[in-house]
């Protein structure tokens, strides 16, 4: 891209110079007017004995006047230790604005992940529980890390588990035939079953007598017998449908999804085998990892009754995964709390020989402005209920702001909107922070918002449609950008490419987000100071090529974001 390119090009001259050993540091100055980028010499100076500030004056004097350069710079300064570029205009144009016209929809990728088969395993909710805003954060980050890592040059898959066995469906279904009234009422059936849960959850707490009745339903769903095996796999579909409703709505899609019922066999096999080779030990009836060596403490495998726990489905997931894929690495997205378990996991995976490449990326907690949730409690908004606030509260506004819209456009345009400011908000904020969601402030046009992103997008699409313009037809002359604000754009988008790279090497989307925040902004502040429709036209076409431009750039970090751009507002 550009300005990879132009390092390149940088480094070149620099080596027919002084030759020199090491990487170069560039950096983008924080104002404008000291330059569009900047090369620290503090390790030139070193592998040369000499004085940052001196080298630079050095190279700089050198640098002017190398005519292989010339055409590419206006000005070359030295600033202390720093070489200073300033990009000559019609050269940066035609340099980012070919490539995004180039690659299109790919603008941004690269090959730095070298084809490497990586697997990433997320939303790893529960049948019969409650889909809630933390799960939202699981599976908007883990979306978003996908997309990342297959804009970065790796073969990435993309996989969910579903814990469909634990002792939380037993609950359920115990709850379930106690209150008829769940069957008869009109939402959907795997939306109540989260509701029934946590009504359940809270009667055991009070009751803890009804336990052993809760446990007898577990055993006979693990015999695979009986009636309340029979509603285990009925209620078991209800959840798995509502999970791909939502999944539709979000634009998740999955390679594979694994369920716990269908690992526990192999599981329980695998146990067996490690048991005997003593790695695994009994404790009091139950079956143990005893890891207290190693700083990791105990880690329950099967209970005392003979229930299976996670670790037993999790260890045959892990196998089968690298068997069966022929995978370089595999990522767990799962929040912080499980952090622990983690590392008792792939230390009992290496304790069994297993030198495959692991990794559990973190997230901290969703919150409400009220406090913390809790889904056996019910304390919590639950994906169905946020996002009819959501689509409560946009339907009004849109409404307002165009009367003259049918109720289909509005609700269009409002659902997506919902969805948009959904996973925006789950990525603007880096995955080890909380986040607490505030609907009201979700929702604003005028901040860091999906709103006001999405609103900037359709102003610029607005633009291009009012000018009847077609990107790229013939040559517009790129040298009439010459506009500050301009340069501004154009250097924002040629970062693109950096920032992509930078967000996947991190796992980190909110850097993207905060990116595309910044690009929405300085096209705004553009936008209102710089007559676009009615320049000279030759000046027109070059504005309206740099807004079509700007565009491509918003959308292809919308879809990094798994999130579809609005087609009006």
């Amino acid at each position: 891209m550009f300005l990879e390119e132009l390092k390149l090009k940088i480094k070149a001259s620099l080596e027919i110079i002084r030759p020199f050993s090491g990487e170069l540091v560039f950096s983008y100055p924080p104002n404008s007017e000291l330059g569009d980028l900047s090369l620290a010499c503090f390790e030139l100076a070193k592998t040369q004995q000499k004085n940052p500030a001196e080298l630079a004056r050095e190279l700089a004097e050198k640098l002017t006047v190398d005519q292989g350069l010339k055409k590419y710079f206006t000005d070359i300064k030295a600033v202390g230790p720093y070489l200073n570029f300033f990009i000559a205009v019609a050269y940066l144009a035609a340099g980012t604005i070919g490539d995004i016209k180039t690659a299109g929809a790919r603008y941004g990728d690269n090959k730095k992940g070298g084809a490497k088969k990586v697997m990433i395993e997320y939303s790893n909710g529960n049948t019969h529980k409650e889909h809630h805003i933390g799960h939202l954060r699981n599976i908007s980050y883990g979306d978003a890390i996908y997309r990342l890592l297959a804009a970065n040059g790796y073969r990435a898959i993309p996989v969910s588990y579903i814990n469909d066995f634990g002792i939380h469906v037993a609950k359920t279904i115990w709850n379930w035939q106690r209150r008829s009234s769940y069957a008869e009422r009109p939402e959907p059936k795997g939306y109540l079953l989260g509701k029934c849960y946590a009504e359940a959850s809270r009667e055991l707490a009070e009751h803890p007598e009804y336990k052993e009745e809760v446990g007898r339903i577990m055993t006979e769903i693990e015999s695979r017998y009986g009636a309340n095996y029979k509603l285990w796999r009925q209620s078991r579909q209800w959840s798995i449908d509502y999970f791909f409703s939502i999944y539709q709505e979000l634009n998740v899609s999955f390679r594979k999804i694994f369920y716990e019922s269908e690992l526990l066999d192999a599981g329980l096999k695998l146990v067996a085998e490690l048991t005997t080779q003593g790695i695994l030990r009994k404790s009091e009836g139950a079956l143990i990892a005893d890891l207290e060596k190693y700083g990791l403490g105990i880690l329950p495998i099967i209970r005392s009754d003979g229930t299976a726990l996670y670790p037993v489905a999790d260890l045959a997931l892990a196998s089968e995964k690298f068997k069966k894929y022929g995978l370089d690495e595999s990522i767990y997205i799962v929040d912080v709390r499980q952090s622990l378990y983690f590392k008792q996991l792939f230390k009992i995976l290496d304790l069994m020989g297993y030198r495959k490449s692991l990794r559990h990326l973190t997230y901290d907690f969703v919150t409400l402005p009220e406090g913390m949730m809790a889904s056996r409690t019910g304390n919590v908004i639950t994906y169905r209920e946020l996002k009819a606030k959501l689509l409560e509260k946009l339907m009004t506004e849109i409404t307002q702001r165009h009367p003259d819209w049918s109720v289909d456009r509005v609700t269009d345009v409002a659902l997506n909107l919902a969805i948009s400011t959904m996973k925006f908000e789950m990525l603007k904020v880096g995955a080890e922070k909380i986040i607490t969601f505030n609907v009201e402030e979700a929702l604003k046009f005028d901040g860091y918002t999906a709103c006001y992103l999405q609103y900037g997008y359709v102003r610029l699409q607005s633009i291009v449609r009012k000018a009847g313009f077609s990107l790229f037809v013939g040559r517009p002359d790129l040298s009439k950008l010459t506009d500050g604000k301009e340069k501004a754009l154009l250097m924002k988008i040629a970062r693109y490419p950096e920032v992509i790279a930078q967000a996947g090497a991190g796992y980190n989307p909110s850097e993207l987000t905060k990116y595309l925040f910044e690009l929405v902004q300085l096209f705004s502040d553009y936008y209102h100071e710089v007559n676009i429709l009615k320049a000279a036209t030759a000046v027109r076409r070059a504005r309206l090529t740099l807004v079509k431009a700007i565009a491509q750039v918003l959308k292809n970090g919308f879809g990094i974001l798994g999130i579809k751009e609005s087609a009006g507002m």
